[in-house]
């Protein structure tokens, strides 16, 4: 007779056989691929109480069980203001993944109420500042975050589309203010559509917009309701009924940027334009068939 299962381990099943090709398989090329661990590391998997916060957390738990590199982790979730229905949401969570939180509170909501206008941008900024503090208090090295391929297609979209730039996301970043800490985003080539599929078929549900302001939202796609991210995603799904690949395609052009075709560039910080190198080693050249065939 075979032994019952645990909810947890069922769910550790799921990620092993049915969605091993859509979450394992691309969590681990994006943690080799971008060097993301390294063997003494200790790991503050951040945990926000949405999906792909836990994701991470569940699938870094796994990796650290069976990998060859000795790391640590710590995964750690910050409280900025949770109703609590929400904070009872996120503990409950946890325990059914078997994860072990560890939470420390922050008046982060209390702080951007009296903001004017959209507080969106301080939260996100005092958020990362919080969990790289506490992360390198309890000695960690690195703080993982739950950002995804989709996140990355549509940052790049918003970018060009509404800030009139091409600008990605790195899957890995040092950070700025807290000397030796570095950003990871093990979910860098899973796909958004993966991990909803995980949560259907393992009947999971988590906070979806744990932000006082927003608390009562809609999330439904087919309602922009003002977010750019949300048009984004709109946009690729319409541009997927002609081409099945857009979003492979999007994400691969990232990763093959030719410099040399573009009239400007910015580079650590400094504006830099293709008329510094005109006329020293640029010449000229002749159109290829195709090109010539575009236009």
């Amino acid at each position: 007779m075979s032994r019952q299962l645990e909810p947890w381990q069922k769910i550790e099943q799921s990620i092993n056989k049915k969605f091993h090709k859509t979450l394992w398989r691309p969590f681990i090329t994006a943690v080799k691929q971008y060097e993301m661990i390294q063997a003494g590391d200790k790991i503050a998997a951040c945990i926000s109480g949405g999906k792909d916060s836990f994701l991470t957390a569940k699938l870094l738990q796994m990796l650290q069980r069976h990998s060859d590199v000795p790391f640590e982790l710590v995964f750690l979730v910050m409280d900025p203001g949770y109703n609590e229905e929400n904070r009872r949401m996120v503990e409950e969570n946890a325990k059914l993944l078997n994860i072990p939180i560890t939470i420390f509170e922050t008046d982060i909501f209390d702080i951007t109420a009296s903001v004017g206008g959209s507080p969106c941008y301080l939260c996100a900024r005092m958020r990362r500042g919080y969990l790289y503090s506490k992360a390198k208090e309890l000695g960690c090295n690195k703080i993982a975050l739950g950002h995804h391929l989709s996140d990355v297609i549509e940052t790049t979209l918003m970018s060009m589309f509404y800030g009139s730039q091409l600008q990605a996301m790195l899957p890995k970043l040092h950070s700025r203010n807290f000397e030796g800490m570095t950003l990871i985003r093990p979910l860098y080539c899973v796909h958004e559509d993966a991990v909803k599929a995980w949560l259907r078929y393992n009947d999971l549900h988590f906070i979806q917009c744990a932000c006082r302001f927003t608390e009562n939202c809609t999330l439904d796609d087919n309602d922009p309701g003002g977010s750019k991210r949300k048009e984004m995603k709109i946009l690729v799904r319409k541009l997927r009924q002609t081409n099945p690949n857009i979003d492979r395609s999007i994400f691969n052009a990232i990763h093959a940027v030719h410099l040399d075709t573009f009239p400007g560039y910015k580079s650590r910080g400094e504006m830099h334009s293709f008329l510094e190198l005109f006329g020293e080693e640029e010449q000229e050249q002749i159109p290829t068939e195709r090109e010539t065939a575009d236009g």
